[in-house]
């Protein structure tokens, strides 16, 4: 996807769901979208580990199918051998767009995404890119 492409759907966006987000602070899982929630943007966190407990603002829920509201951005952080498991959830939630982090690609998952209309992002991550489109390089 084009840089001029992605900086509009992030600058659209307002709400972020992450599936896979996580309660440890050193995790990416959490810094990543707690980055994002600085930034503006409404977090839904999903993890039935931490379901019910609070994160980023917004009350853990344990599935995607838990998520009352519409999506603009679903940011994944789960093993590519568990995508395939959440494709059903992920057509029925119907992202604005699909961003696996990094080191996560699934060419049959994204294939399908984007079958089904849905853009995908593989194997970047959300937060560098985010800096790199809004705040520019970083001076030396």
């Amino acid at each position: 996807m084009e840089d001029q492409e992605l900086k509009r759907l992030l600058s659209e966006a307002r709400t972020i769901a992450v599936l896979g987000a996580h309660k440890d602070p050193g995790r990416p899982a959490h810094y990543v979208p707690k980055y994002l929630w600085e930034q503006g943007y409404r977090i839904l966190p999903v993890n039935p580990r931490f379901a019910g407990e609070e994160l980023f603002g917004a009350k853990v829920v344990a599935g995607l199918k838990d998520l009352t509201e519409p999506v603009d951005i679903l940011d994944v952080f789960r093993p590519p051998s568990a995508l395939m498991d959440h494709l059903p959830e992920v057509l029925a939630l119907r992202p604005g767009l699909v961003w696996l982090q990094s080191g996560i690609t699934h060419p049959a998952f994204e294939k399908a995404l984007e079958e089904a209309g849905i853009p995908v992002v593989a194997d970047r991550c959300l937060m560098v890119e985010h800096k790199r489109l809004f705040r520019g390089p970083i001076p030396l």
